[in-house]
């Protein structure tokens, strides 16, 4: 008898996470996909806001997700299967806001300031005094911005060049302003706490196996 496919988590993140005609790909998708099946395992992938897949995956046995930054925090709340990426992250604006100016972070204050909740960089700001505009997803955090209902968001300038093809915006309408160095962090594919150890084995094994012969396409 097949076992059951598991639970796989993550969120919109072109081109390495995309919907298309309701099925979960993109490069990193792939790249996923192919370290379960290395491993003998099924995975059932599915799209959430961060906030709802890392519910869930904080909450479910056998439940996976990514890519996930591992932080002190999240240490003992996950177990971690491997690396699969690097994010370099800081505060992206509109090119067209010629007024906002940040030559050190505690100037970014002075600013509105979209932040997804559960995130690691939502997490560390929030240590650092930083109140902001909570959304569920980096999608909404784009939305909010592109809307000039908030100054800035927080994300890697690889990945805002994606959400600029995603959205279809002309090339220099968004601008990478400030890079954070406590938002450079190496992202994982993770699992529930509880999940069974055989299956992380499995994992961890496969994981390394698929790196000899295949590089990430999260990496930099």
């Amino acid at each position: 008898m097949a076992e059951e496919p598991l639970l796989v988590v993550t969120e919109l993140a072109p081109p390495n996470q995309v919907l298309i005609d309701g099925e979960v790909q993109g490069k990193g998708t792939q790249y996923i996909r192919d370290i379960f099946k290395q491993a003998g395992l099924t995975p059932d992938i599915q799209m959430y806001p961060w906030a709802r897949a890392y519910k869930m995956a904080s909450e479910e046995k056998n439940t996976f997700i990514y890519s996930i930054a591992r932080t002190p925090e999240r240490e003992e709340q996950f177990q971690w299967v491997g690396e699969i990426g690097r994010f370099e992250m800081g505060f992206v604006g509109l090119s067209s806001r010629t007024d906002i100016v940040i030559n050190n972070i505690d100037q970014a204050k002075n600013y509105k300031i979209a932040m997804q909740h559960n995130d690691f960089s939502t997490q560390t700001l929030t240590k650092m005094g930083f109140e902001g505009v909570i959304t569920s997803d980096i999608q909404h955090s784009y939305k909010l911005l592109l809307a000039k209902k908030v100054d800035l968001i927080l994300d890697d300038p690889h990945y805002m060049l994606q959400y600029s093809d995603y959205f279809k915006l002309k090339p220099g309408h968004l601008k990478f302003i400030f890079k954070i160095d406590a938002l450079t962090t190496v992202a994982y594919l993770a699992a529930n706490k509880d999940t069974d150890t055989v299956l992380i084995e499995k994992m961890q094994k496969a994981h390394k196996e698929i790196n000899k012969t295949k590089k990430s396409p999260y990496g930099k």
